[in-house]
């Protein structure tokens, strides 16, 4: 295969994978290790990838997707994550939904299987989804309405979540770095999640698979942190040896779908 359509495949699968090794792209090519490195040098000095250590990454950003966008990416296999991580919450429970488009996934899981469940949240859209079930008792945090999302923040909202101490919270997030880092774009949405790790006893995040490796401008703690990991696909080794340094659980839900 000739370089620039190579060049553009991979650029592809780093943007449908979120991360891709030096490996995977030698069998897939079929070309020299050498010849991998090379190409993913040239593509990171054109800012077109993230060069990293074993592979490359999506080049850094600083803004996050569109909500629109977000809430259309891998739909399926965030619907199918969800139902995985729902099957870890008893009923009866009580647990925090935070904002983001696979927080909203698990709301609509639990909506179909739960009973009595307290949810505290700071996503409008959450409380729309559960709001119908009289299985469910929602508590709506206070504070500034986001319009393009539907996520409210501000400090009125950071000190409505530090009232409570619930038995799960269940995060959304915009990436994980391969140090473990949990990143996000914006710093008052930050603070809030910070604060629902310090209230839950138990903390579940589950990510698809383009979350590994992606960039956000403020980190909000580590998968240290973290109780549970669900994703669709196996993590990068670096981030599966903190998983197993600090024996956290890893679930990795296979999606029925042959894509990538």
């Amino acid at each position: 295969m000739k370089q620039i359509p190579r060049h553009q495949q991979i650029i592809e699968l780093v943007q449908q994978q979120g991360y891709v090794s030096t490996d995977e792209l030698v069998e897939r090519f079929n070309v020299s290790p050498q010849t991998i490195r090379r190409d993913l040098n040239e593509l990171a000095d054109e800012n077109k990838i993230r060069r990293y250590h074993g592979g490359a990454t999506i080049p850094l950003s600083s803004e996050n997707t569109s909500y629109s966008d977000r809430k259309s990416m891998n739909f399926n296999e965030k619907d199918i994550i969800a139902e995985e991580l729902v099957k870890h919450i008893p009923d009866g429970a009580t647990l925090f939904i935070d904002i983001g488009t696979t927080p909203e996934a698990v709301a609509r899981a639990l909506n179909k299987t739960h009973k009595q469940l307290r949810v505290v949240t700071n996503n409008l859209n959450v409380a729309t989804i559960l709001l119908p079930n009289p299985e469910f008792k929602v508590i709506l945090a206070g504070g500034e309405v986001r319009n393009r999302d539907g996520g409210i923040v501000g400090e009125a909202t950071l000190d409505f979540v530090k009232q409570f101490r619930l038995d799960f919270g269940i995060l959304g997030i915009s990436g994980i770095d391969f140090d473990g880092s949990l990143l996000d774009f914006d710093y008052h949405e930050v603070r809030v999640k910070q604060a629902i790790i310090e209230n839950s006893r138990s903390v579940f995040l589950a990510v698809d698979h383009t979350k590994f490796g992606r960039n956000a401008m403020v980190k909000l703690g580590n998968i240290s942190q973290l109780h549970m990991l669900f994703t669709n696909q196996e993590p990068p080794k670096e981030i599966q040896t903190i998983l197993k340094e600090h024996s956290i659980p890893l679930e990795v839900v296979e999606s029925t779908s042959n894509e990538q």
